[in-house]
């Protein structure tokens, strides 16, 4: 947990202080020639071209980190463990900083240059938009991707498992989904949904306690997130219920009604964007309260 915790805040700091080094870093463009490598070695019929084919070009980079993450497990004291781990979070979170892309959107100087800065939060065959409703879905879509997805598989599995997510992320949404086969990329994408069901279930816990419990109870129940179904939307309902539960309160707090000049005025432009950031943020420093808890109660005991 203690190496989660100090991944985690090194891979925020560097992100936001040092945007260009680690966007440097972060390439991923191996990966996309690995994709290309199969398609030329395995043709129709291949295990390739199955539902779970993309299995094949997983395993192997997979394995490859999982050798030296138990490698470096107990020798001196975990120090090299540590120095890994953090590397291996830092690679592949984001990768761009949703922070930085955000305030884009809020500062462009006009129409035209925010929906360009949106774009950044839209995948690359999904058109941008700026109404509101879409920008609170897409905030909470790119935290779950860039942050929370990574996080937590690696606090399950380690650097394996931040690795696992990030390239299965790469292989639905990047450059390289282009290059599978129909039934692989079917199966990528079932795979994913799998991989982030879970992470939506424990971000949906953490907005209930930092925002309108009620609120994101209703919205959860009522887009299925109480069921198993992993092509439940229900971490897109919760968000835009606990957003509009805030300005709700903002509004109220001032002693104005919901639209009036005034109101609007408080709220500044694109108010639902920015409280769909301070909620990201807020159910971020909630997941990193338990890990400090559950850090200081092993040093305790």
């Amino acid at each position: 947990m203690a190496i989660t915790l100090i991944a985690t805040v090194v891979a925020l700091v560097l992100g936001h202080l040092a945007p260009s080094m680690v966007n440097a870093v972060r390439h991923f463009g191996w990966f996309e020639s690995w994709l290309r490598g199969f398609n030329a070695r395995f043709h129709e019929g291949s295990a390739w071209h199955g539902r779970w084919g993309l299995l094949l070009a997983l395993l192997p980079p997979l394995l490859l980190v999982l050798v030296f993450q138990l490698a470096l497990d107990e020798p001196m004291l975990g120090i090299p463990a540590l120095l890994f781990g953090t590397v291996v979070l830092v690679y592949c979170w984001g990768p761009r900083d949703l922070d930085l892309d955000v305030d884009a959107i809020v500062h462009a100087p006009d129409a035209a240059s925010r929906r360009s800065a949106a774009a950044a939060l839209y995948a690359e065959d999904e058109p941008p938009s700026l109404e509101p409703a879409r920008l609170v879905e897409s905030v909470f879509r790119n935290a779950l991707r860039r942050w929370f997805g990574v996080l937590f598989w690696f606090m399950v599995l380690g650097p394996f498992g931040a690795l696992l997510y990030r390239l299965t992320v790469l292989a639905v949404d990047g450059p390289g989904s282009r290059l599978l086969p129909p039934a692989t990329l079917a199966g990528a994408r079932a795979l994913l949904k799998a991989l982030e069901w879970p992470v939506a279930q424990l971000m949906t816990l953490s907005l209930a306690l930092v925002s309108d419990f009620d609120a994101v109870l209703e919205a959860w129940r009522g887009n299925g997130g109480a069921s198993f179904d992993v092509d439940a939307r229900f971490l897109e309902a919760v968000a835009r219920a606990c957003v509009k539960s805030d300005l709700a309160e903002e509004v109220a707090d001032y002693g104005e009604t919901e639209g009036s000049p005034n109101a609007l005025a408080v709220l500044g432009e694109l108010p639902e964007l920015r409280d769909a950031m301070s909620l990201a943020w807020r159910a971020l420093l909630a997941w990193l309260a338990v890990l400090a808890l559950f850090v200081i109660a092993g040093f305790v005991a």
